[in-house]
């Protein structure tokens, strides 16, 4: 069983940061990535960003040049860093794993950015 354990988040206000992290705990299968996803109440759930290997990174148009996603694979964790953040980012954060190799995807429970006007 794989576990998420995600930190970091809270109230802020607009124009404020925050970083967002996730460490993964249990056996993943194989090469694997990780990746944010976000919603807020009565929303569908959006794509924030992902991660593949290292480097490989993929953003949502509307956090591109503010968030910035990274990983320290050693340790199981990926990072959100969040900067300019707007009321509209104001949301539940959800860090999952995707496993190449079982083809699951594994999540957290979510945790709560609030941004203030």
């Amino acid at each position: 069983q794989v576990q998420l354990a995600e930190s970091g988040g809270g109230l802020v206000q607009a124009g404020g940061s925050l970083t967002l992290s996730c460490a993964a705990s249990g056996r993943i299968f194989g090469i694997h990535s990780m990746g944010w996803e976000r919603q807020a109440p009565g929303n569908d759930r959006d794509f924030v960003a992902r991660i593949q290997g290292s480097d490989n990174t993929d953003y949502a148009d509307y956090v591109k040049g503010r968030f910035t996603i990274s990983r320290d694979i050693a340790k199981n964790t990926v990072y959100l860093q969040m900067n300019s953040l707007r009321p509209e980012d104001s949301a539940v954060y959800y860090c999952n794993v995707y496993s190449y190799a079982d083809g699951r995807y594994y999540w957290g429970d979510g945790i709560s950015v609030t941004v203030s006007s």
